[in-house]
């Protein structure tokens, strides 16, 4: 989706106002990043947050193959024990995260399983929301790691999207983060006055706000294919024109977004610039139908980008105290549906990855037969690793960001 219309969604979806989502979204360069290199304690880590939009199916990223059960609920959609690439005599990856297997072995990749939150909900933007403001309570207005930004009374440039526009998790009450553009280094246009009047001119309470929201994720659903073609080949165009060829990946494949987001923030890391928290993501997980290959093509291209970035921070000992992590707003249901797809679910894995990582399995595992309406139960609440980022990643006291928030994910950094 093209900027102004994401940017419209955000707005319109109450998460973040819209004077914070111009603010972030419109001033900054990577030359503005790169001017605070040095600028930073060089014992300080960093945390890179993988957002996968639409609702990766977690059954079939972190595979329990030798559940039976696993296999009776979906027998179009279950890989067999032998394709899969195992962690233990229970668990596997899926056949193409052969990377993060790798990674796996080396002690560099976490699994947290069965990560939600009480009374779950399917609706993508109420999840996401509830992810972005670790606030499962009640609507929030500002993002938990713009809290935080709140909370430090910092440069934005200490929290940087590098996505078409700044995510609501990095905007806080007082201020947001920096939204930074990938394709050549130009900055972001802001929404123009008039829009944001428009936006606010209809903004008469939270119900609305929700109202509208479903109806412009409605109309996203509809244009997003469209709108992604353009930009895509506007961005060929664009290429075309500096007489540039777009890099293949280390490992052959087609050079995606998220391989450009990535090494942005690898340049950044290496420059030990002032920025402690970088927001990427990677969209389409939303499988309803035809899931097998479509997710075996995303986990590829997340694969590939995220090994070759772990590799990457492995060689200095700035990338070393990188942290990233990876999560969507849900998973999956248990059972597959009648399109060789499954539907919106709740609970799912949450993956860790760096040199400063504890890897393993961490987190009970959900049981796939003692379901709360056809869905996973949660058993680890979201904010137990939240709060674990805050306080072992970002130095910060996380009660003071996450309302006082007592739980951790411990052993896993």
């Amino acid at each position: 989706m093209d900027i102004l219309t994401r940017r419209r969604f955000l707005v319109a979806s109450g998460v973040v106002g819209a004077t914070a989502l111009a603010a972030g979204a419109a001033a900054y360069r990577l030359d503005d990043l790169l001017d605070t290199a040095g600028d930073r304690d060089p014992q300080a880590k960093t945390l890179v947050l993988v957002t996968l939009y639409g609702g990766n199916d977690g059954l079939n990223t972190v595979i329990p193959y030798a559940d039976p059960a696993y296999r009776d609920a979906r027998p179009e959609l279950a890989y067999p024990a032998e394709a899969v690439k195992r962690l233990d005599d229970e668990f596997g990856l899926n056949p193409a995260l052969t990377g993060l297997h790798r990674l796996y072995g080396e002690g560099r990749l976490a699994v947290v399983r069965g990560v939600g939150y009480p009374k779950p909900d399917r609706s993508h933007f109420r999840s996401m929301d509830i992810w972005h403001t670790a606030q499962p309570e009640r609507p929030g207005t500002t993002g938990w790691l713009g809290r935080w930004l709140d909370h430090v009374g910092a440069d934005p440039r200490l929290a940087v999207s590098f996505e078409p526009a700044l995510p609501p998790l990095l905007a806080g009450e007082h201020g947001a983060g920096a939204s930074v553009p990938v394709a050549g280094g130009k900055a972001a246009r802001g929404l123009a006055d008039q829009t944001l009047a428009a936006f606010a001119a209809t903004a008469s309470g939270e119900s609305a706000a929700r109202a509208r929201a479903a109806a412009c994720f409605a109309d996203l659903r509809s244009v997003d294919e469209m709108i992604r073609q353009v930009r895509d080949a506007d961005a060929a165009e664009e290429q075309d024109s500096d007489e540039e060829a777009a890099p293949a990946t280390a490992t052959g494949g087609a050079r995606t977004p998220l391989d450009a987001q990535l090494d942005l923030v690898a340049q950044c890391v290496e420059a030990q610039v002032s920025t402690r928290v970088f927001s990427v993501s990677l969209g389409g997980f939303d499988t309803h139908a035809d899931e097998k290959q479509l997710q075996e093509v995303l986990l590829g291209q997340l694969d590939r980008a995220l090994s070759r970035f772990a590799d990457r921070m492995a060689r200095t000992d700035a990338g070393r105290k990188v942290v990233v992590a990876v999560y969507s707003e849900f998973g999956r249901r248990v059972r597959a549906n009648g399109s060789d797809g499954t539907d919106h679910g709740t609970a799912s894995n949450l993956l860790l990855l760096g040199t400063a990582v504890r890897g393993g399995l961490h987190g009970a595992p959900p049981s796939l037969t003692d379901l709360d309406d056809g869905d996973l139960r949660f058993t680890t609440d979201f904010r137990d690793v939240y709060a674990t980022l805050l306080d072992e990643v970002l130095d910060t006291d996380a009660g003071a960001v996450l309302a006082g928030w007592r739980g951790r994910l411990s052993g896993v950094l």
